[in-house]
């Protein structure tokens, strides 16, 4: 491999994991009620902390979740079961009734100020484990190893690989108003509830994942891997086993 197939393969997987695109219209249900300025900055601190976070799993491979003795299997459940709780207030419209809430005191605060608030409110779910889930991390530090066989300019690449996604992420949610405003109140509602409802289905495929990750023959294989035998989308997520040894997959 060379070092610019290292770099686009490892677009590719980062940018199919993290799917800005496909979370825009989530984005726009958590900031309903925002100004437009209050949503642009919002989706700044969210990259930012894209970046912070995949960076340091970049840097550092899976010694944090080494460190405190936690598989890719826990992670997924942890992270599946922390999706469907946000799932179920969207598909109930409690989602929009608390950000209804939040977006009347919204004229009180400033641009600043309420991106601050939005943010902190969103790096859980919504940052982790919804943009940056377990197989962005494990892409991570997969192409991270991969990166070492280049030396120190492989590394800075991939670094910059991962600035690029999480730069898409600005991009992609900075149309979140152009969508509020030609879905409408009554649009972005039906939006939000269907949106729950397959969040709900993704958490509990979060969690039947991590069952099939740390049992024996407890969940069918083509349940915790649905369609894989038609497409895969980057390279399988690395796992920690046992006492929280790395394993990598064949070939690696």
């Amino acid at each position: 491999m060379s070092l610019t197939e290292f770099a686009i393969n490892f677009f590719v997987a980062l940018f199919a994991l993290i799917d800005p695109v496909g979370n825009v219209p989530l984005f726009a249900a958590a900031t309903v009620g925002a100004t437009a300025a209050g949503r642009r900055l919002t989706a700044v601190y969210i990259a930012l902390f894209a970046f912070l976070f995949l960076g340091l799993f970049y840097l550092t491979g899976l010694a944090i979740l080494q460190f405190f003795g936690i598989s890719m299997a826990a992670f997924r459940i942890a992270g599946g079961i922390l999706l469907l709780l946000l799932g179920l207030d969207m598909a109930r419209g409690d989602l929009l009734h608390s950000m209804a809430d939040s977006g009347a005191e919204t004229a009180q605060l400033s641009t600043q100020a309420y991106a601050k608030e939005r943010f902190e409110s969103l790096i859980v779910p919504f940052g982790i484990p919804l943009l940056i889930g377990p197989g962005a991390i494990g892409s991570a530090v997969i192409y991270a190893e991969e990166a070492h066989r280049f030396g120190p300019g492989g590394t800075a690449l991939g670094l910059g690989v991962i600035a690029v996604v999480c730069s898409l992420i600005v991009v992609a949610f900075w149309f979140t108003s152009l969508i509020s405003r030609a879905l409408g109140k009554i649009g972005m509602a039906i939006i939000v509830r269907v949106l729950g409802l397959i969040l709900c289905a993704m958490a509990i495929q979060f969690m039947l994942t991590g069952l099939a990750g740390s049992t024996v023959n407890l969940v069918r294989r083509d349940t915790a891997a649905p369609y894989q035998h038609e497409h895969r989308s980057g390279p399988p997520a690395p796992s920690l086993q046992g006492g929280g040894a790395l394993t990598r997959p064949a070939g690696h």
